[in-house]
């Protein structure tokens, strides 16, 4: 860094994104997305907006909002659209945390949660998963602070049914908690009914996952109107402009073809099931997941090793040096033909090493 570079961010780790390499041409099961293009709508709606980019994109996403507010079922002042949800977790760690109250959340979990505390300068605490990396409900129960839960985790994909989340809004009456829904739509339940019942809950979605949108950068957040005004304050005091006008238009044309984005989650849940299934059949051991990937060790192969040469015949996984998780990978689930690659290749590995 710079000698200019301020001392309060002096020890901030930023965010590590999953590899988007350029070198060569990949079987790409890294970075959870989508193996099928936007829907034909989302790309018309898109090109057409294009012609207008000379104009400010409209700051309150008037279409997009009240498109998503009808098939949801909120009202269009209880959900704020943002640049990718990571936006709208940045602002809900800028809003609802300090120095009195202080982010909770799971050691195991999105790696951008601790970047958030360091960049906004926020008291944290990481609470440990489980042995199995299921969430302990009970250590979240009157801890008093801004609760931050991937639901389903990452890089898990194991998720907390709705009664366990309900009591720990129950338990924390006066605090926020947030449910990150980045892979809701892949075989959890979604707590954005719960909105109307619970002041202190916040609901992230995203466009990124099963709406095919990764590049538009699109995500959501869904919560009591009092509470969407105060991330409404931080969106218009940095960015009033945060999403463009080709990505609304997109994000309307996902909303007027709900059916591809089911077809496509249903595809992306039998592909899991299969991929689970020949994994196994190969001596691997892996976590519930009910998201887009599956997170797989195997008890006599290297998961470092495994990415490193699985990369090296051109096939992307993810793997995570962090010490509870460093015999694991995660691994997008991608169309049935990538994951016959990935599986061919696996074999070619166990049997080069005599597993």
């Amino acid at each position: 860094m710079s000698r200019f570079f301020s001392g309060k961010y002096a020890h901030l780790e930023a965010y590590t994104p999953g590899e988007q390499p350029k070198d060569m041409q990949y079987t790409k099961l890294n970075t959870n997305e989508s193996p099928f293009p936007p829907s034909d709508k989302a790309q018309s709606f898109a090109a057409d907006a294009s012609k207008r980019l000379q104009l400010y994109c409209d700051p309150e996403c008037t279409a997009l909002t009240a498109e998503f507010a009808a098939l949801y079922g909120i009202a269009e002042d209880e959900v704020l659209f943002t640049n990718g949800s990571d936006d709208a977790l940045n602002f809900c760690f800028m809003a609802f945390c300090d120095d009195e109250h202080p982010a909770a959340f799971a050691d195991i979990t999105y790696g951008f949660y601790p970047v958030f505390t360091q960049l906004n300068r926020v008291p944290y605490e990481e609470i440990p998963l489980s042995d199995d990396f299921t969430v302990n409900v009970d250590d979240y129960i009157g801890i008093g602070k801004t609760i931050f839960i991937a639901n389903p985790n990452a890089p898990t994909g194991i998720a907390l049914p709705l009664s366990d989340i309900e009591r720990i809004l129950r338990s924390n009456p006066d605090n926020i908690v947030i449910v990150d829904e980045a892979y809701v739509d892949f075989g959890a339940q979604s707590a954005v009914g719960l909105i109307h019942e619970y002041d202190n809950l916040v609901v992230t979605q995203t466009f990124s996952k099963s709406r095919s949108l990764a590049g538009g950068r699109l995500g959501m957040a869904m919560a009591d109107r009092e509470l969407i005004r105060d991330l409404n304050t931080l969106k218009y005091s940095t960015n009033p402009y945060n999403v463009s006008s080709m990505t609304q238009a997109a994000g309307i044309g996902v909303l007027k073809d709900e059916e591809y984005t089911r077809k496509n989650c249903a595809v992306i849940a039998e592909n899991r099931a299969y991929l689970t299934q020949q994994l196994e059949k190969l001596g691997f051991e892996h976590t519930d997941s009910v998201s887009n990937f599956v997170f797989a060790k195997h008890p006599r192969f290297d998961g470092g090793e495994l990415y490193i040469k699985l990369k090296e015949r051109g096939v992307l996984i993810r793997h995570f040096t962090k010490e509870r998780i460093k015999d694991y990978n995660r691994i997008t689930v991608g169309t049935k033909e990538q994951l016959d690659i990935l599986l061919d290749n696996i074999k070619d590995i166990l049997s080069e090493a005599g597993v």
